[in-house]
């Protein structure tokens, strides 16, 4: 018996497609056929396990609803508040202080350096280092032309007195050094020959006879007993481990062994089929208890718009609003259209009072200083508007009358 609600063979469920998205069909292979162990025990853990899990999903969904009105009412606003503060506190000194200081004073340094600095260096490089890099360059290569036309007169002199004078001497002097080498040359063979006879016949020939009649005899037996020594110590440290093997496989392997076979392994697979038939208890246990707090936090929303909002809904437009309206309409708008009447007639009158006090003023200065003067019209000797202009009349300096 599974809690889970599943469709009856032959039926279709509808889901509504704006509820849950379009999964891909999968192709599920039949299961492996179950032991009567995970039968009998399913059904009492997801029974224990949901009757265990149900308040604590009730609370969860509880703790989450708590969470996101908290989140949405008070520490986003909190948030952005604090984040606003930061900037007002933190940034936005330092951009001005960057913007209106630092960068103003920079290019005013930079400015200064470039005037102070770079503009003199510019001006000693190219009035002065210069001009005087090309002195010291002509005087050098001046220098230099005096000093190789000496150099190739010395080699000049030096060359002749090569080819005249070491030339021959070195020939005669390698001439007698080869005749000298010649000789000793052939003092060295016969003495080489004499000392090759003697090593030969004192040391050599005694030499492999020691190594033929003795030392090797001798290190063929010393090797056979090395090796015999070789295999005896191997047989003893081979029969020594056998021996150990199989007092190691005796007393610990094999219980051991039973140990794993008879005990562990079944207790494993017990525990195994326990543990998997209670992580499949909680995860139906988890979703049977979502969706019955879900119900439960419906219900609960469904008493509470009943019992408080819809009440004062209804107050709110069956009594709140008619007397609002009837207050509107029969107190503050004859009282804000006598406030407007009342501001309009004020502003009326003191316009009035400003043009009287302006006149006034005006008047007072005329009777103290007299009338302003008027400006005098200018005869530009252009035509009236009732007289056009005709070929005897003309604006121009030239043909003025």
């Amino acid at each position: 018996m599974d809690l889970e609600k599943r469709p009856r063979e032959g039926s279709e469920t509808r889901v509504d497609p704006r509820e849950r998205p379009a999964e891909p069909t999968v192709r599920r292979e039949p299961e492996a056929p179950e032991g009567c162990l995970a039968v009998a025990i399913r059904i009492p853990v997801r029974i224990i396990v949901l009757v265990l899990v149900v308040p604590v999903r009730m609370l969860w969904d509880a703790l989450v609803v708590a969470g996101r009105f908290l989140n949405d009412t008070l520490l986003r606003p909190l948030g952005r508040a604090l984040l606003w503060l930061g900037r007002a506190v933190f940034v936005w000194p330092f951009v001005g202080l960057w913007r209106y200081v630092v960068v103003p004073v920079g290019k005013a340094l930079g400015w200064l350096g470039h005037v102070l600095v770079v503009v003199p260096l510019v001006w000693l490089y190219r009035w002065v280092l210069t001009p005087v890099g090309h002195a010291i360059a002509w005087a050098a290569r001046g220098v230099g032309a005096g000093a190789g036309w000496i150099v190739r007169s010395v080699g000049a002199a030096l060359g002749w007195v090569y080819a005249c004078l070491l030339t021959p001497v070195g020939h005669a002097v390698m001439w007698v050094l080869k005749g000298i080498g010649a000789g000793l040359a052939a003092l060295g063979i016969g003495v080489w020959t004499a000392l090759a006879w003697l090593a030969t016949y004192l040391v050599v020939v005694p030499a492999v006879w020691l190594y033929t009649w003795l030392l090797a005899p001798v290190g063929r037996a010393v090797a056979w007993c090395g090796k015999g020594l070789v295999w005896l110590l191997r047989m003893i440290v081979t029969g020594i481990g056998t021996g150990l093997y199989w007092i190691a496989r005796i007393l610990f392997v094999l219980p051991a062994l039973a140990l794993w076979r008879w005990i562990l392994a079944p207790a494993g697979r017990v525990l195994a089929v326990i543990g998997r038939e209670v992580w499949d208890a909680l995860r139906h246990a988890w979703r049977v208890a979502g969706h019955i707090s879900l119900a439960v936090g419906r219900l609960l929303g469904t008493l509470l718009r009943w019992i408080f909002v819809e009440p004062v809904r209804w107050v709110y437009r069956s009594v709140l609003t008619p007397v609002g309206h009837v207050v509107r309409d029969a107190v503050l708008r004859p009282v804000a259209e006598a406030a407007r009447s009342v501001r309009r007639a004020t502003r009326e009158a003191l316009a009035g009072a400003r043009e009287s006090v302006r006149q006034a003023r005006a008047d007072f200065r005329r009777m103290l200083f007299g009338a302003p003067r008027q400006p005098q019209p200018v005869d530009r000797r252009e035509p009236s508007e009732r007289e056009p202009r005709t070929l005897g009349s003309s604006t121009t300096a030239l043909t003025k009358d």
